[in-house]
Formats: structure tokens, C-alpha cells, sequence
């Protein structure tokens, strides 16, 4: 797996946190809402990987928010889940292009969206041979 580097596709402020690590790579950080309480939500930056940590519990099944720590900007897309029907979210690429995810707790829908592929999908490439050596 490749560690990503995200930013808010509002404020261009990185998304990575400076003192978080999630395996044991920097972690990715948003404010995540849900039932009128928020919590901090850290993400692994390892593309595939599922894990989080947050002291917020969002039932299985159960849609939350993400906002931006910095600007405070709805993290939310138009874009509708393929799998589930539910908002996906979406962070830009520091490269370029985006990574989105489901907001749908449970739902393990994301994918990567390129905005120059020729050049992306190489960088993104080269980045997956690098880790798997």
C-alpha cells in the first residue's frame, strides 16, 4: 500500500496531521459529526487500508459528516455511492485529482479519480513500486 497526501479541496490546506500516525504512516485528520457531536477523525493514508480512530461511535449503516479542520467546509460531494446510494466525500490529491470514499459508515466504497492521468497514474505507480520494495 502508498501513503497519499490529501488536501481540502476548499482551502488547499493539507489534510495530513503532523502528530498522528496510523499504520505507521501520518494519518489523514477531518472533523467528523454525527448526531450533533463532534470528534476529530484520523484516516490511514495507505491507500486501501481501512483504519480510523475517533472517540465519536457512528453505527454501522449510519451516514456521518466531514468537514475540514481547518476551514470548517463540508467534505461532502454531489456524487452518489454506487454501492449504497449515499454521499461520498471527497479530498484532493496533492499531486492532482482526488480520492473519494463513502460517507456510509461500514460501506467500503473509494476510489481515486485522476485529473491528468498520463502523468498521475505514473506518479501513482512509481509511488506503489517504491513502497513494495
Amino acid at each position: 500500500m502508498i501513503s497519499i497526501s490529501v488536501k481540502c479541496p476548499r482551502c488547499g490546506k493539507s489534510l495530513v496531521s503532523a502528530n498522528k500516525k496510523l499504520d505507521n504512516a501520518p494519518a489523514l485528520e477531518v472533523n467528523l459529526t454525527y448526531a450533533g457531536k463532534h470528534a476529530p477523525l484520523y484516516l490511514s493514508s495507505l491507500y486501501g487500508s481501512y483504519m480510523v480512530e475517533t472517540g465519536l461511535n457512528v453505527p454501522l449503516g449510519k451516514v456521518a459528516g466531514f468537514r475540514c479542520p481547518h476551514c470548517k467546509a463540508d467534505l461532502k460531494i454531489p456524487r452518489k455511492c454506487e454501492a449504497c446510494g449515499a454521499q461520498m466525500v471527497a479530498f484532493d490529491l496533492k499531486e492532482g485529482g482526488q480520492v473519494q470514499f463513502c460517507s456510509k459508515r461500514g460501506c467500503k466504497k473509494h476510489l481515486l479519480e485522476f485529473q491528468n492521468p498520463d502523468n498521475e497514474v505514473q506518479a501513482f505507480y512509481k509511488s506503489y513500486l517504491k513502497a513494495m520494495k
